[in-house]
């Protein structure tokens, strides 16, 4: 006798397809004309399958964000905290230059009238990425090779600020953003 279908890999199938539709459709035909009747259409799901799961477009969009980096973000540990922030700045500004970035745009512009939207940019995107950061950025302090009297969100910031300003308003080239570290990192070397 035939085995019924298991519903949780049908429920992970129908979640994928939702993350991967909402990503093409995002790409193709820009976030702003994104719609949830869309995504379900491309998805073969009923709309309530979607609203079950997330509360905005914004949200899954956030969702099919997070799928589709990989470890374009990850941070690496050389032992060089130059080389180390030029790699993983180089692959954000790249993340950010390519699809994920053109999608990523339109969550931060709908985030910025919602506010559960901009909790969850923070909690799944941010906060996450900020953190492991700042394990690398405590290792180099441990290492002697920047100061040790500026808080790891102060260099977060001194660090990914300029990226962001690229990325958002376009004051200047994003992919250019891994060579400002050398000179951030000229500030934030111990003091003799």
């Amino acid at each position: 006798m035939p085995q019924p279908p298991n519903p949780e890999l049908r429920s992970a199938k129908s979640h994928q397809a939702i993350l991967d539709a909402t990503f093409e459709l995002a790409v193709r035909n820009g976030y702003g004309k994104l719609t949830i009747e869309a995504i379900a259409a491309k998805a073969g799901v009923g709309k309530q399958t979607i609203y079950r799961w997330w509360p905005s477009k914004g949200a899954i969009a956030l969702e099919a964000i997070n799928d589709q980096i990989g470890s374009a973000t990850d941070f690496p540990d050389t032992g060089d905290i130059a080389a180390d922030l030029r790699a993983q700045i180089g692959g954000l500004a790249r993340m950010l230059a390519g699809d994920v970035g053109c999608v990523y745009r339109g969550v931060i512009a709908e985030a910025q009238n919602d506010p559960k939207l901009m909790q969850m940019v923070r909690e799944t995107f941010v906060e996450p990425r900020v953190q492991k950061g700042a394990l690398r950025l405590e290792s180099a302090i441990r290492a002697g090779q920047i100061r040790d009297d500026l808080s790891v969100l102060t260099m977060t910031n001194m660090l990914y600020g300029p990226v962001y300003l690229r990325f958002l308003l376009g004051v200047g080239d994003v992919l250019d953003a891994p060579e400002l570290v050398n000179p951030i990192l000229d500030g934030l070397r111990p003091r003799s």
